[in-house]
C-alpha cells in the first residue's frame, strides 16, 4: 500500500472523527445508478483484475478497503446486502466477496446463504468482514459456504493476504474444474470415437464373418452336388475338428498354435478338406466299388486340386481373410499327410505337417471308417476307436490320436447326431 492509503488507512482507523465523512468519501467514491438499488462504486486509476466486490453499511470501511485493494484490484463495493445481491444477479463481475455480516435489511449471513444456494455463484468465495469474536458467528458463517473470516478493525497485512490466498485458491479451483470438464470431454469424445470404431470392426467382421460363411457354403454346396455322401461327413468332420482342437489348445505341443482365433478358423475351414475332389471325374468319384492303382492316383489328385482352387480364390485377399482360407489350404493340400511320412502328396513327416492336417487326418478317418460306402459296411465306433489307437505314431499324430481315445463318447454322439442313417445310433 502507497504512503497515501497508508496514511489514509491509519488515519481511519485510529480517529476518523477527524475527517468531513462527506468530503473524505466523495473524494474517492462516485455513486452509480445500478437499477433497482444504488451501488457505490470505486473508481480506480486503472482497470485491474480480478474482481472483489466489498458490501459493508459503513461508509469507512469502504474507503479504508478500497484504499487498501485499489493498488492490486479492481475493486467493487455495496452499501448494503440488497445492492450487493443486485450488482452480482446484474451481471457485475465478481471474483471474490468481502462481506459485512451486520449490515441493515439483509445482513451478511442472509446474503451469503443466497448466494451460495444459487449455481451461478455458489464458487465464488466469500470472506466475512466482523467485529464480532464469537466462534458460535464463526461457525455459522463457515457452515453457510464462507470460506474465511476477516475481524475489524483490519490490518492491512492480514486482509491482502487473506484476499490474496483465498483468489488463487478459488483461480486453482476453477483451473482445476475447467481441467476436469475439459478431460471429461475428452474422455467422451475419444468414448464416442472407440465405439465408432468398434461398430465399424464389428460390422467388418460380421461382413467377414458372413462372407466366409458364404465361401464355405459355396463350396460344400458345389461338392455335394458332386457326391450324396459329403453333407453329414462335412458336418461330422467338422465338430471332429473342433473338439480335437478343443482338447488339445492347452498341450504344451500345441498351446502357441491353437489359440481362439485358430480354433474359429479351424472350425470354418475344415468343410473344404475334399474340395478338390469336385474335380475328380464321375467315374472315379462315384465308381460302385474298389478304385483301381491308376484310379487311386487320381482319386489322389483330389489335395492339389482343392489347394490350388483355394489358392485362386485367395489371391488378392490379405489379413484375416487370408488367414481364412490359408488354414483351409493346408487342411485340403495335408490332410492324407502320415505321421511317419507315408502320405500323400508331399510325403511329409511328423511336425513339418500342419497341425490343422493332423487334426482332419485323425477326424477324415474317424468318420470314413463308422461311415458306409459302396465297397463296404460302417465299422463300429469301437473298431474305429481300435485302428486310430493301432496307427498311433504310425498315421497319425501320437497325441492326437490319445485325444481321440479321450474324446471317445464325443466322437460318438456327433457320429449318431449326423447320422446318414438318423434312425440308427452310431453302432458301439
Amino acid at each position: 500500500m502507497g504512503l497515501r492509503g497508508l496514511t489514509v488507512f491509519n488515519a481511519a482507523q485510529q480517529n476518523f472523527a477527524r475527517y468531513p465523512k462527506e468530503s473524505a468519501i466523495s473524494s474517492v467514491l462516485t455513486f452509480v445508478n445500478t437499477g433497482p438499488a444504488l451501488c457505490v462504486r470505486a473508481m480506480p486509476e486503472m482497470e485491474m483484475n480480478p474482481h472483489i466486490l466489498v458490501a459493508d453499511d459503513q461508509p469507512y470501511n469502504l474507503l479504508i478497503l478500497q484504499d487498501l485493494l485499489g493498488e492490486h484490484y479492481e475493486v467493487e463495493v455495496a452499501a448494503d446486502g440488497v445492492q450487493a445481491l443486485n450488482f452480482i444477479r446484474g451481471g457485475g463481475r465478481v471474483d471474490l466477496v468481502l462481506l459485512d455480516i451486520m449490515m441493515p435489511g439483509l445482513d451478511g449471513f442472509e446474503v451469503c446463504r443466497l448466494l451460495k444456494a444459487s449455481p451461478g455463484t455458489r464458487d465464488i468465495p466469500i470472506i466475512f468482514l466482523t467485529s464480532l469474536d464469537s466462534a458460535a458467528d464463526e461457525e455459522k458463517g463457515l457452515s453457510l459456504g464462507a470460506e474465511d473470516f476477516i475481524h475489524k478493525p483490519f490490518s492491512p497485512p492480514v486482509v491482502l493476504a487473506r484476499v490474496r490466498n483465498h483468489l488463487m485458491l478459488a483461480r486453482a479451483r476453477k483451473d482445476l474444474l475447467e481441467k476436469n470438464e475439459n478431460l471429461e470431454r475428452l474422455v467422451e469424445e475419444r468414448t464416442r470415437e472407440v465405439v465408432a470404431q468398434s461398430r465399424e470392426l464389428v460390422n467388418r467382421s460380421e461382413q467377414l464373418s458372413a462372407a466366409q460363411g458364404v465361401t464355405i457354403n459355396a463350396f460344400c454346396s458345389l461338392a455335394e452336388a458332386r457326391d450324396n455322401e459329403t453333407g453329414n461327413h462335412i458336418r461330422r468332420t467338422q465338430l471332429y475338428v473342433l473338439r480335437l482342437a478343443e482338447a488339445l489348445r492347452d498341450h504344451p505341443r500345441f498351446q502357441d498354435v491353437l489359440d481362439d482365433e485358430t480354433l474359429r478358423l479351424l472350425y470354418k475351414s475344415a468343410p473344404l478338406h475334399d474340395i478338390g475332389k469336385v474335380g475328380i471325374p464321375d467315374a472315379i468319384l462315384l465308381k460302385p466299388g474298389k478304385l483301381t492303382p491308376e484310379e487311386w492316383v487320381v482319386m489322389q489328385g483330389h489335395c492339389v486340386l482343392g489347394r490350388n482352387a483355394i489358392a485362386r480364390a485367395a489371391e488378392g485377399l490379405d489379413g484375416k481373410e487370408w488367414a481364412f482360407l490359408r488354414h483351409a489350404m493346408d487342411i485340403a493340400f495335408y490332410h492324407h499327410e502320415r505321421w511317419d511320412g507315408s502320405g500323400y502328396p508331399n510325403g511329409l513327416a511328423g511336425d513339418d505337417i500342419p497341425v490343422s492336417a493332423r487334426l482332419m487326418a485323425a477326424a477324415d478317418v474317424y468318420d470314413a471308417l463308422i461311415s458306409r460306402r459302396v465297397y463296404k459296411p460302417p465299422f463300429s465306433h469301437q473298431k474305429a476307436m481300435d485302428i486310430i489307437f493301432s496307427d498311433r505314431g504310425k498315421h497319425f499324430d501320437p497325441d492326437v490320436a490319445d485325444a481321440v481315445m479321450e474324446l471317445s463318447d464325443q466322437f460318438r454322439e456327433i457320429a449318431s447326431s449326423y447320422s446318414d442313417e438318423p434312425h440308427v445310433q452310431a453302432a458301439a
